[in-house]
């Protein structure tokens, strides 16, 4: 029986084939495309191809430069649907000391794509960071990110401040759902014990000896990077701050490697931590020294387990390659 996903990635390789057969010439009926992540890619003599999912595409780059580089190929085709994606993925391939060419699909044909501008800087509205003050008082940490301002305990988020019709109003919670349900119960609680409650709830629970809870499995990489910014000379600097991801983050599950920028008796440098298997992490982390800092030296940091040879493959061919370093998480085992 033919499943939904079986359909969709059908679809998929005939579609790759058919926009591969328009760039490279008519193809021989053995080459076939195979699923690569939600998309599918292609080999033609030394040339691959690579059709990105909708859906994420901004973050596709590095499964498609894991399996060219895998399969040794001398130039990489990446196709995306959306004009804005394929313009995140140009910069990013820029980035790369390989042969790597982004294109557009419009139809049945493809355009080159033209490497996309980083968001602008926002700067926090001091009203906002006025608002998020009493979780700062009790021990929170605060970041802002693409404007937002965010307040965490061990890099998971106990706090947002939001637009409301007064001004900057702080909700208090772990995500939204969370912040939601803290405002329902402000009927019968007070704001004060509300807070309380979520911040005894998380401090609890994001320490080693603790036993496994969603609470100390969700935002590791934030963890982590909670962890370097209070021991920073772990990486070999003597300073850290958080800094935002070159893309707004969509949600708290999503693991979307967590930065800081800073100094070591060398210079400056830019430090991303990941927990898990990213094969995105190079590309990620490479556009986020690109957007805080080009020339700064940049550390990739992950726990020991998740430290695998692709990780320093495609950190050795960035134009500017990184280093990595094996930092255990302190979540519980």
């Amino acid at each position: 029986m033919t499943t939904e996903g079986d359909l969709g990635a059908r679809l998929r390789a005939a579609k790759l084939r058919a926009l591969a057969a328009d760039l490279l010439g008519d193809l021989p009926a053995e080459v076939d495309a195979v699923p690569l992540g939600d998309g599918a890619a292609l080999r033609f003599g030394d040339t691959g191809v690579v059709l990105v999912a909708d859906r994420g595409g901004e973050r596709a780059l590095g499964p498609a430069l894991a399996w060219a580089v895998r399969a040794e190929l001398d130039t990489v085709l990446v196709l995306a649907d959306d004009a804005e994606v394929a313009g995140v993925l140009a910069r990013r391939a820029g980035l790369f000391d390989l042969d790597v060419r982004v294109r557009t699909v419009e139809g049945r044909t493809t355009t080159p794509a033209t490497a996309a501008a980083h968001l602008p800087m926002v700067v926090a509205d001091p009203a906002a960071l006025a608002a998020v003050e009493p979780l700062r008082a009790a021990g929170a940490t605060v970041v802002v990110e693409h404007g937002v301002v965010l307040a965490e305990i061990d890099g998971l988020e106990v706090g947002r401040v939001v637009a409301g019709p007064e001004g900057p109003t702080l909700e208090v919670g772990v995500g939204r759902y969370d912040r939601e349900a803290a405002a329902v119960m402000e009927a019968v609680r007070s704001h004060a014990e509300l807070t309380a409650g979520v911040l005894a709830a998380v401090r609890a629970n994001r320490r080693t000896e603790a036993s496994p809870h969603l609470l100390n499995r969700i935002g590791r990489a934030r963890w982590l990077r909670a962890d370097l910014l209070a021991a920073p000379a772990v990486v070999g600097a003597t300073e850290l701050r958080a800094v935002e991801p070159p893309l707004p983050r969509d949600n708290l599950l999503d693991p979307v490697p967590a930065a800081a920028a800073g100094s070591s008796a060398d210079g400056p440098l830019v430090v991303v931590a990941s927990v898990g298997v990213d094969l995105d992490l190079v590309p990620t982390a490479a556009d986020t020294r690109d957007r805080h800092h080009p020339t700064a030296e940049l550390v990739l940091v992950l726990p020991p387990r998740d430290l695998y040879p692709v990780v320093d493959a495609l950190a050795a061919r960035l134009r500017r390659p990184a280093r990595s370093v094996a930092v255990p998480g302190s979540w519980p085992s």
